[in-house]
């Protein structure tokens, strides 16, 4: 490393670290839905679950619940149904479930506000697309196996995977992935998991450049916070307030390392796990800087592309499959 790089280096570090105020988090344009109303299903399961006291009871629910069964529940990774039904009978039959289910009762209520939730993001993806029909969601308690399954069709949340900080129970992950398992995050992972699916974000397969895969995740970003609008950004992609405000305030200075390591245009899967993966910290930015910036910079560049380009909708962004003709009308260079 040289002095230059290393400088830089140290004062991505210093300035992540020296961040500590509240990042101001403004709505983003809140469309007019006054007369428009969305009907989905919302069936909790959970209850049902905990209810069942025989191996037949068992078998008629995942009967009537085949999707849960194969996904929520994860059927296929079992050697055969016998041990797939004795070994979720013993899970849902044992004492310590029932203590799962009251606190996720505790933690969810009676899930009137996950329900709104989800309500208001469908009725606003139904605005900007009109054909959209919502997706039937269903919630349970899984023993703390699956977060989420999403499909066009079909939403399923292990309610027990999402109690939070606040919760007695936890998924064993490592504590930066714990921060995007809140009860606040279910809606928002949904909407992500529908941003970046092809049925809304078009991209060019053949194009497997860092930057095709940061213009992907800011067109899901943006996706999302539209469909939430006044849900903080911190929210959409698991930073910390902190970490939020620092990238903002240092935003020209992480691009000019990303500029400096020539990241965009490389096709290194390396590189691209680097800046993109799943990391607690990009250390090759600094050794504050959270994981994924180089999601977050994506975020960013189609942010100015859209400033830049008032008149373009947001279907007519989300159908943008070039990523280099985005950036390059989106004439992103930070400054300090």
């Amino acid at each position: 490393m040289n002095i230059q790089r290393f400088l830089l280096f140290l004062l991505v570090t210093l300035m992540f670290t020296a961040c500590g105020k509240r990042a101001h988090e403004e709505c983003v344009v809140i469309p007019d839905t006054g007369g428009m109303r969305v009907d989905f299903e919302f069936v909790n399961l959970e209850d049902e679950i905990a209810a069942i006291s025989s191996k037949e009871e068992l078998v008629a629910f995942f009967t009537e619940h085949p999707a849960m069964r194969d996904y929520l529940f994860n059927r296929r990774s079992y050697p055969d149904d016998s041990v797939f039904i004795n070994t979720l009978y013993h899970r849902f039959t044992h004492p310590s479930f029932d203590t799962l289910l009251l606190e996720t009762r505790r933690i969810f209520g009676d899930l009137s506000d996950l329900k709104a939730q989800f309500a208001e993001a469908f009725t606003n993806i139904k605005y900007y697309y009109p054909d959209f029909q919502p997706p039937r969601v269903e919630t349970a308690i899984t023993g703390i196996e699956t977060d989420l399954v999403v499909s066009d069709t079909l939403i399923m949340v292990g309610l027990d995977y999402y109690l939070g900080k606040d919760g007695a129970y936890r998924p064993q992950l490592y504590q930066y992935l714990l921060t995007r398992y809140e009860p606040e995050d279910i809606v928002p992972s949904c909407l992500l998991l529908y941003g970046i699916s092809d049925r809304f974000n078009k991209t060019t397969v053949e194009d497997r450049t860092v930057l095709a895969d940061m213009i992907a995740y800011g067109k899901s970003f943006y996706f999302a916070k539209h469909m939430l609008p006044c849900i903080p950004d911190s929210t959409l992609i698991w930073y910390s307030r902190k970490e939020i405000e620092g990238a903002r305030r240092f935003e020209h200075l992480i691009w000019a390392r990303l500029i400096e390591d020539q990241v965009l245009y490389s096709t290194s899967h390396i590189v691209n796990q680097r800046y993109l993966g799943e990391r607690p910290k990009t250390l090759e930015v600094g050794e504050e800087c959270p994981g994924r910036i180089a999601q977050w910079v994506g975020w960013q560049i189609v942010r100015k592309y859209m400033q830049t380009h008032p008149d373009v909708t947001l279907p007519q962004l989300m159908e943008m499959a070039d990523a280099q003709k985005l950036f390059n009308e989106s004439r992103y260079k930070p400054t300090g």
